[in-house]
């Protein structure tokens, strides 16, 4: 087995973590379950997106869109409990 289809195997795997965090965030019990379902989901995308990059032997290319898109999912999942845990009072 080439290390191609060790990616292909450990993306798979990721995406189905993503699909778990997929479900938290729909059907999270509190607004704060829900933001950690994004985060997770946020975590788990970056992720994909770097082994995706190691398939197509594009890492440089893809670890900038992973980081540019791991920065905003940060950002606004703070942004988001901020506002929220301020409202909740």
């Amino acid at each position: 087995m080439d290390l191609g289809g060790v990616f292909v195997g450990v993306a798979a795997c990721a995406t189905v973590l993503a699909l778990a965090y997929l479900y938290r965030l729909a059907s999270g019990p509190t607004v704060f379950d829900r933001l950690l379902g994004l985060s997770g989901f946020g975590t788990s995308t970056t992720m994909i997106l770097v082994l995706v990059g190691c398939v197509y032997a594009r890492l440089d290319m893809f670890v900038d869109i992973a980081l540019g898109y791991a920065l905003l999912n940060f950002v606004g999942v703070l942004a988001g409990a901020r506002y929220f845990e301020r409202t909740r009072s």
